[in-house]
């Protein structure tokens, strides 16, 4: 309509114009310019949104999209059944848009106003490997997804292993082993663990029979036994190398007496530890009290405090079984033996302090003890 009438509004404004300038009148040749600038306004304002940008847009940016994109899929497992309430993630490249859902009864899953253009879709599901695909989201498209197959996660087992008691208590022993005062002299009987574990007989007779055969124990021995030559104690085994080697096998024999009775035979009877365990804190007093106290009680393989029968009866056995092989006129039947219980229980006490503040500190093997 507009390109058929145009011409001619045109022709007749012109005709107006031109009769107005030739009656030679200022005003009217001012209205009659008037009238014709107006007569030509609506062409301007029809032609004016045909060019104008978009809406929101700057100079330089892509048109904002007008229309939303929407998808749709099913979640199914290896057998082709569906999978209920798996986690369906939908989210563009460039992170502008997220979104989840959960697949319904139907295993159906469905996505509204989505932003058309690169996306990433991930399905989760407990048991199921997670699903990852991507794609390209048209404009305004119902894009439907092809049936989204699950596998089945691989299963994982966490298997923890850990020694049994027996075990540990022999890792313990091999640590204690390895204990020996100023790197020479074995200190095997001391437990620096502070929850050891209880040791079966095997280990009570092992560390026994490694104690009294090792070559520092023979060293030991022989220096008691020299000693009593020097003091001429026994004078009944007489001097020179017999009677020399008379006390070194009388003194060898009460210590292994006393270590397989006392404390091997007996804790595994009693079912008593003979271990000394280490206090390391506290006070001065309360540990002296704590190393003497040990000399007559001891922890039991239950892990509770108790009379030690096996130091007590052990130093009694040893002292009767001495009387087989001392002088007769050293032996004074049952005084002899009760003497020397007591001079094994005392001396216990004495090493048990010992242990406490001297030769923990000069132990190779033990750890480092705690400030007094």
């Amino acid at each position: 309509m507009v390109s058929t009438h145009a011409p001619h509004r045109t022709f007749c404004y012109q005709k107006l114009g031109q009769s107005l300038f030739c009656a030679r009148t200022p005003l009217l040749c001012t209205i009659g310019i008037l009238v014709f600038a107006l007569s030509a306004f609506p062409q301007a304002r029809q032609i004016a949104p045909q060019t104008a940008p978009l809406e929101g847009n700057r100079p330089g940016e892509a048109p904002i999209a007008q229309f939303k994109s929407k998808m749709t899929g099913t979640v199914v497992d290896s057998s082709g059944a569906v999978v209920v309430g798996a986690h369906v993630t939908f989210a563009t490249d460039g992170g502008s848009q997220s979104q989840q859902v959960l697949s319904d009864s139907n295993g159906q899953f469905a996505f509204d106003g989505l932003i058309p253009g690169a996306f990433r879709l991930t399905v989760e599901a407990e048991g199921f490997a997670p699903q990852i695909s991507s794609g390209i989201l048209k404009e305004g498209e119902t894009l439907v997804i092809p049936q989204i197959e699950l596998a089945v996660a691989p299963s994982k087992t966490d298997v923890q292993v850990s020694l049994s008691p027996i075990e540990v208590a022999q890792e313990e022993i091999k640590d204690e082993e390895k204990q020996r005062v100023l790197g020479v002299l074995p200190n095997f009987y001391v437990t620096y663990d502070p929850h050891p574990q209880p040791l079966i007989a095997k280990q009570k007779f092992s560390l026994a029979w490694k104690m009294i055969v090792d070559p520092a124990t023979f060293g030991v021995v022989g220096l008691i036994a020299g000693v009593q030559q020097a003091n001429n104690s026994f004078r009944d085994y007489g001097q020179g190398a017999s009677g020399y080697g008379k006390r070194y096998a009388a003194s060898y024999a009460d210590l292994v007496s006393g270590t397989i009775i006392g404390a091997a035979i007996l804790p595994s009877v009693l079912k008593q530890d003979p271990r000394y365990f280490y206090k390391g804190g506290g006070s001065t007093r309360s540990r002296t009290l704590y190393a003497l106290a040990n000399s007559v009680v001891c922890k039991g393989d239950n892990g509770r405090w108790q009379a030690n029968y096996s130091n007590i009866l052990g130093s009694l056995a040893a002292g009767g079984i001495s009387n087989l092989y001392y002088p007769a006129s050293d032996r004074n039947g049952a005084r002899l033996t009760f003497e020397n219980a007591a001079v094994g229980i005392g001396a216990t006490g004495i090493v048990n302090v010992l242990q406490e503040f001297v030769i923990s500190k000069v132990t190779r093997g033990a750890p480092k003890p705690p400030s007094d």
